[in-house]
């Protein structure tokens, strides 16, 4: 139960920050009459979250948690839609050094993406204690962009995966982690149909660390937590970036640069033939 000195945020925001336990943080997304759809404004508050939590010496990991149904529906499609991301990032303190959001053509959506989408991922990669993401419900698309960055991943039973990208005429989601996650023929197959994946199988794959019944997921991911709260922070510093370096090394940053790339290519193609980011021909239509 949490105490008013350990919650940072009021219940009205979009993300909720709360010392779980000892050395521990926990962040909460809060928009559960949306499924924790990724609105600029969520994102850039769990982004002030993680800052908030990487800055604490007294913090040694940080878990990423959600509130109601599903853990996050994606993107915010309606905020897509609307064309009023552009305009509500110009709102926000970017942290990287892309600019150009109102520009015309295909400028202004490569740098939202690049800046919001990717680079905020890509940001919380790296940060350098360790993170653990505590999933039930949903992940859907852009809702992996927040689960992948994450150094462990600890799911209920009711946990399923997609990306739709594909299935909407995009190459996979702008951070593409996906062959990291699940090797390559799994990434392929994962892209290719846009099925969804059962927390059972994404732990079959490696993608998941542990898979808990719902009840004992949050008991269960603090356990984990605290188990790891107590070993030196610099240690554990270290050691997360001893393997991070591993995966770059091998070419990591090159691969979801390219694939970047390829999604942006995919959004102009969409523009020009239908007038709309993705290919509206399968919206709507229900996925297995």
């Amino acid at each position: 139960m949490q105490t008013k000195e350990q919650t940072v945020a009021q219940a009205s925001d979009l993300i909720i920050y709360e010392m779980a336990a000892p050395r521990v943080a926990r962040i909460v997304l809060n928009r559960p009459e949306r499924r924790n759809a990724q609105s600029t404004s969520l994102l850039y508050q769990l982004n002030a979250a993680f800052d908030r939590a990487a800055q604490d010496n007294d913090v040694h990991v940080i878990i990423l948690a959600a509130n109601g149904p599903h853990f996050s529906s994606g993107h915010d499609l309606d905020e897509i839609g609307a064309g009023t991301a552009h305009a509500a990032i110009q709102n926000e303190t970017t942290v990287g050094t892309w600019c150009g959001f109102g520009c015309a053509g295909a400028e202004a959506q490569m740098a939202y993406e690049r800046e919001a989408y990717f680079g905020l991922s890509e940001r919380w990669r790296n940060i350098p204690k360790p993170t653990i993401a505590q999933v039930h419900g949903k992940v859907i698309t852009g809702g992996l962009m927040l689960v992948w960055p994450c150094d462990i991943i600890i799911a209920s039973t009711d946990a399923t995966f997609q990306d739709t990208a594909v299935d909407l005429g995009v190459c996979g989601v702008e951070f593409f982690n996906h062959p990291y996650e699940l090797g390559v023929r799994k990434a392929k197959e994962f892209l290719f149909r846009s099925n969804v994946l059962t927390a059972e199988a994404a732990h079959v794959a490696g993608m998941i660390n542990h898979v808990v019944e719902r009840e004992e997921l949050a008991t269960f991911t603090l356990a984990i937590a605290e188990e790891i709260a107590r070993k030196p922070l610099f240690a554990l510093k270290l050691a997360k970036e001893a393997v991070n370096a591993a995966q770059d090394a091998a070419g990591r940053a090159t691969v979801l640069q390219s694939a970047f790339g390829h999604h942006q290519l995919t959004h102009a193609h969409n523009m020009l033939v239908h007038g709309m980011l993705m290919d509206p021909s399968n919206l709507g239509k229900p996925k297995a």
